[in-house]
């Protein structure tokens, strides 16, 4: 392949979207969030403070995909040097095995759910590190839609109701999130005074309240109230730790995510083997790039589920698994003509938000914050609006293995940020797809239609996609040709096209491709979003 990045701008799916170029960019799934962000670059700060202003919005504007109770994850381009932030919380003390003994899944909701709370200490350590404005500031407009009030935006309204379903007996939920006993509908202004309290405390004391201060307290002794693990200490103990970036090497680029305990290593992965396979010979939407994309993704993730877990807790390293010549193995496992069913191989030791800025002076962010399921827990510390996630959900149960469950341990973690460079070391691309564990997959696909065939970032967001969903069955987006969906039928995949529900199960992109002196950028049509420039 020889395309320029990119060579097309043309919008081959259906959206009334174009691409939005400009020097100082934001592009998330909720429109005042993305005002938030442009709201800080227009006063002077930088694309942290952007991220940041947005992020802390979303937890209002957004709350069925994040909350102040949710985890993070951060890649940051300062203009001369990328570095990655793991903000994801740890498992309280008391987490033990014995303690979900007779089990066969770690729970979904309640405190038996929740581990510590990231994102405040993503938003104060990016903010200490690389911010320009005070911290205050950059809340001020999250703190300001919450106390005074904003219209609730029509997909996330669908996804409040389906919160309410199923989260409404939840501790604190109700009190918080159903005004009247009823979901906001689209349209409907939502007020949280409690969240615009809790957001101002968290600003001004740099998230010390948070972890150490009134608000842990809050959190701990609500937690005792209903039976959970969490303790003062559990808080206390919790820090985001600089960990830096895993890459793999792909066409002209490298792409970076965080190590694990994220699975930003499943797209990597994938991305090495369809590399190794000759990915690039077809056309973008031929059924031959489809069905290796497929197998490449569906080896990847056998590994993942396998051996991905709290980094510390791994048997294997990141570099067994990104190792050329095992990941060219498992390429060879791939039939060119048949869909298979993988297990995992043997290395050898050697509802969720996105966020993505970039500004003139160069400094480009990829963040991702999220409760997880939807609301996560469904727990809500009355008084404060801080809504807690679910990541110990994505624990396992199975005795001895890398990521089971256990204390002050971090879970295998589906939210990831990405980022990719040019090989010749400079930034080229900040970009996610939020959606549980779309999140890798959607990565394989944004890299290969931006990154390898050379489309725009808002026609790459607006493409149909596929989603492996165990064994041989694969989910696809209405979109794709009628004759690729029977060609893969008949290569053996167990194919459903599911109408209706891209917001739920297909994720939601968000892209910023820098180019020369400016960016380009676009933003998923599956939910209310926006990219927004000058």
């Amino acid at each position: 392949m020889t395309h320029s990045l990119p060579s097309d701008w043309t919008n081959p799916y259906p959206s009334a979207r174009s691409a939005v170029l400009g020097r100082n960019v934001v592009s998330t799934s909720q429109p005042l969030a993305a005002q938030a962000g442009l709201r800080m670059l227009l006063a002077g700060g930088n694309a942290v403070d952007a991220a940041l202003a947005a992020a802390m919005a979303l937890t209002v504007v957004e709350p069925s995909g994040c909350g102040l109770g949710s985890d993070g994850f951060a890649i940051v381009w300062d203009g001369k040097e990328l570095h990655g932030l793991n903000a994801s919380g740890r498992s309280p003390q008391g987490w033990t095995p014995d303690r979900y003994a007779g089990r066969d899944v770690m729970p979904e909701k309640g405190w038996e759910a929740v581990t510590v709370p990231g994102a405040v200490s993503a938003w104060a350590e990016l903010s200490r590190r690389f911010g320009k404005l005070p911290l205050s500031t950059v809340a001020a407009p999250a703190v300001q839609y919450a106390r005074d009030g904003f219209p609730v935006s029509p997909v996330i309204a669908t996804l409040w109701e389906l919160g309410r379903q199923r989260l409404g007996d939840q501790p604190g939920f109700a009190e918080a999130f159903l005004p009247g006993g009823a979901a906001p509908k689209a349209g409907e202004i939502f007020r949280n005074p409690a969240q615009a309290s809790t957001l101002e405390q968290i600003a001004d004391t740099q998230g010390e309240s948070f972890y150490r201060g009134e608000l842990a307290r809050k959190i701990a002794a609500f937690a005792r109230e209903h039976g959970g693990a969490m303790t003062e200490d559990d808080l206390a103990a919790h820090q985001a730790d600089w960990c830096g970036t895993i890459a793999q090497p792909f066409s002209r680029s490298v792409i970076h995510e965080i190590p694990p305990n994220g699975q930003g290593i499943a797209a990597l992965m994938a991305l090495g083997i369809l590399e190794a396979a000759g990915i690039g010979s077809a056309p973008l939407d031929h059924v031959d790039t489809v069905h290796l994309s497929i197998e490449a993704m569906k080896l990847a993730l056998a590994d993942v589920y396998q051996y991905n877990a709290d980094i510390d807790a791994m048997r294997v390293t990141p570099d067994d698994l990104l190792n050329p010549a095992y990941l060219a193995e498992r390429a060879k496992l791939i039939d060119p003509k048949r869909a298979g069913d993988p297990g995992y191989g043997a290395p050898k030791p050697g509802g969720t938000v996105y966020v993505t800025a970039a500004d003139a002076s160069g400094m480009m962010v990829s963040f991702i914050q999220s409760n997880y399921m939807g609301f996560g827990s469904g727990v809500v510390v009355p008084g404060t609006g801080i809504s807690l996630q679910n990541r110990g959900a994505g624990f396992s149960l199975a005795p001895g293995h890398a990521n089971q469950v256990g204390p002050r341990k971090r879970p295998s973690h589906t939210i990831i940020p990405a980022f990719a460079m040019n090989a010749d070391g400079t930034p080229q691309m900040s970009f996610g797809v939020m959606g549980g564990p779309m999140q890798h997959q959607g990565h394989v696909q944004m890299s290969l239609r931006v990154l390898l065939y050379g489309q725009n970032p808002q026609a790459a967001a607006d493409a149909p996609r596929w989603r492996v969903t165990g064994g041989r069955g694969v989910a696809l987006e209405p979109g794709f040709a009628p004759e690729v969906v029977q060609e893969l039928k008949a290569r053996g995949h167990e194919v459903s096209v599911e109408s209706g529900n891209g917001v739920f199960a297909f994720g939601g992109a968000q892209l910023i491709l820098r180019k020369g002196d400016h960016y380009i950028a676009g933003s998923d049509p599956r939910k209310d979003g926006q990219a927004v420039a000058f």
